[in-house]
């Protein structure tokens, strides 16, 4: 069995089940509403959000009514959130296909996201849990406070790990974190058992943004982005981070310092890249990841045997090692 069926065997009822829900919550009777969300819907991706949370649900008794509304309402919290990053970034491509602001506009593409997440909190509203309900509020906020903290550290003349983590567990690891813990939340999980799970997740969304940064040092149409787009926008990941850390080489600072104001030519970028896979930053943000893949699989130690239990690790594995 290949790792994407070990990931959904024990779930796949369930996620028909959260599909007709996540699709009814999405028909609008406004036409130009609709065509957004029929292009959003093209690439849905795997769903692997929803996949987190039912697994977190079935790995504690059993995937309720709440699980599900739990699920829609994290994964078009998420879908605003990449609507709105769009227009932030300016970016043109989203997983391969033209983002809503290209192919509509700015104004479009705001509108829709905030549909996106007022929508997410009517679903969150419908598990009648006020913990869960807590919960996703609390993201939106984490959300967005993240991608402020990235911005702002652009002007930050420092390279600093600290502050890379900052944001990632704001930015993406809280997404993971909250669907686990939502998971355990929905069917009534005591305390120790729920905070193990969001540790878990916390641990996948740290992994999965790492990997993320790791794609932006090469070329790939899977991808979807350019190489190098990350620090187009002037950002700084770990892999360089690394780099500039363990060398202070002075010519790779000033490159550095030209991206974070905007300032670097495409060719001075490619010189980072190059400096960066040189100096050995790809292989420390591999190796931060097995250790975070190491610490997450720790969590299951005193989980029984079991295919929830196998799903679990071959989630973390599918996030490590994926292609795109």
């Amino acid at each position: 069995m290949n790792r994407s069926s070990l990931i959904s065997a024990p779930i796949s009822r369930e996620m028909e089940e959260f599909r007709k829900l996540f699709g009814s919550s999405l028909s609008s009777s406004n036409l130009l509403l609709q065509e957004v969300i029929e292009h959003i819907r093209q690439k849905n991706g795997k769903m692997m959000r929803p996949m987190l949370v039912l697994l977190a649900a079935k790995l504690l008794g059993g995937v309720r009514p709440a699980t599900l509304y739990a699920a829609v309402s994290l994964e078009l919290l998420h879908t605003a959130s990449l609507v709105h990053d769009d227009v932030v970034d300016d970016s043109t491509e989203r997983r391969g296909q033209l983002s809503v602001n290209a192919l509509f506009n700015n104004k479009v593409a705001v509108l829709t996201g905030d549909f996106l997440l007022a929508t997410s909190l009517i679903q969150a509203s419908q598990t009648k849990n006020l913990a869960i309900i807590d919960l996703i509020s609390g993201l939106g906020q984490d959300l967005a406070d993240g991608e402020l903290l990235q911005l702002s550290n652009v002007s930050n003349q420092s390279f600093s790990e600290e502050v890379y983590f900052d944001v990632i567990r704001k930015k993406t690891a809280a997404l993971f974190a909250s669907c686990t813990k939502a998971g355990a939340l929905s069917v009534g999980a005591d305390e120790a058992k729920t905070e193990v799970l969001r540790r878990f997740g916390e641990y996948i969304g740290l992994c999965f943004q790492v990997k993320d940064d790791i794609f932006d040092y090469y070329e790939s149409k899977q991808i979807g982005k350019p190489t190098g787009n990350d620090m187009l926008e002037g950002k700084l990941t770990l892999p360089v981070l690394y780099a500039l850390n363990s060398t202070h080489d002075e010519r790779a600072t000033l490159l550095a310092r030209r991206v974070k104001a905007g300032q670097a030519t495409a060719e001075e970028i490619g010189e980072l890249i190059a400096f960066t896979k040189e100096h050995g930053g790809i292989e420390y943000a591999w190796r931060t990841m097995d250790v975070l893949r190491a610490k997450a699989l720790d969590l299951l130690e005193g989980v029984p045997a079991g295919e929830v239990k196998e799903a679990l690790t071959a989630y973390i594995d599918y996030v490590v090692e994926r292609d795109k």
